[in-house]
C-alpha cells in the first residue's frame, strides 16, 4: 500500500502537475510537497538573489512559502505537510525518497539556464531513488 508520497515542488507548472497527479492518484495518502533550495552561488539562476540576501535562511523560506501556498491553493481543503531543503535539488530529494514509498515529480521546471547548470532534476531522481518515481508532464 502506498500512504506517503514525496512531491518536489518548484514554481514551475509542471510541478503543479505532479502535485495533481498525486493528489488524484493517491487520495488516501499522505502527501509532502518539498521544495529545494538550491545553495546558492553566482552562477544559478534564481539561487542568485539568495546569495545576495542579508538573511539567506529569511530569503529561502520566503521562496517555499510562496510555492507552499500554490501548493495549498492546488489542493484545496486536503491537507498536505511541506518541508524546506538546503543543497543539490536532486540529491536532496533522492536522499528524502528513502522515508516515503513513492516520487510524483514533474518532468522539467525551472529555467533553461537552470537546468544548464543543475542538469535535470527530474532524470536524476528517476535513476537514483530508492522509492518508485512517477514523471508528471
Amino acid at each position: 500500500m502506498t500512504s506517503r508520497i514525496l512531491v518536489p515542488m518548484d514554481d514551475s507548472e509542471m510541478a503543479e502537475h505532479a502535485l495533481e497527479h498525486a493528489l488524484e492518484t493517491y487520495p488516501d495518502a499522505e502527501i509532502t510537497v518539498l521544495h529545494v533550495v538550491g545553495e546558492p552561488s553566482g552562477m544559478m539562476g534564481k539561487a542568485t538573489s539568495l546569495a545576495l540576501a542579508d538573511d539567506i535562511e529569511e530569503a529561502a523560506e520566503e521562496r517555499a512559502s510562496a510555492i507552499f501556498d500554490r501548493a495549498h491553493g492546488i489542493t484545496g481543503d486536503r491537507e498536505i505537510s511541506t518541508d524546506v531543503a538546503w543543497g543539490n535539488p536532486s540529491k536532496v530529494i533522492v536522499n528524502q525518497a528513502e522515508s516515503f514509498d513513492a516520487v510524483v515529480i514533474g518532468s522539467h521546471g525551472g529555467s533553461l539556464a537552470d537546468r544548464l547548470f543543475v542538469g535535470n532534476v527530474a532524470q536524476q531522481v528517476f535513476r537514483h531513488s530508492p522509492a518508485p518515481v512517477t514523471v508528471v508532464r
